[in-house]
């Protein structure tokens, strides 16, 4: 297992924060990063979604918040385990509190 950094001090470029800003604007991606952040690692089976949502549609969700940078997939065999970049999110917190 690698390991992760979290006290890295992160900047983002101008297309990393429009592409957080797209990912945390719809509803759906919102509430799996919430999950995703209340835990410090979360298999992917265990989102709440999969009970309204098709596999697909998540899999695309958590597709747009890794490509923001917001979340890591790490494999482990056939499970996935998510886990929160909060270096990146932090370093869109303090972005947006700047404006």
């Amino acid at each position: 297992m690698k390991a992760r950094a979290t006290n890295k001090k992160t900047t983002l470029t101008d297309e990393q924060f429009a592409a957080i800003s797209r990912a945390l604007a719809d509803p759906r991606r919102y509430a799996i990063l919430r999950q995703i952040a209340a835990a410090d690692s979360m298999p992917c089976y265990s989102l709440a979604e999969h009970e309204v949502i098709s596999p697909a549609t998540i899999s695309h969700h958590l597709k747009e918040l890794a490509e923001a940078g917001l979340i890591e997939v790490e494999r482990e065999g056939r499970i996935a385990n998510l886990h929160m970049c909060r270096p990146t999110f932090d370093a869109y917190l303090a972005r947006l509190a700047a404006l």
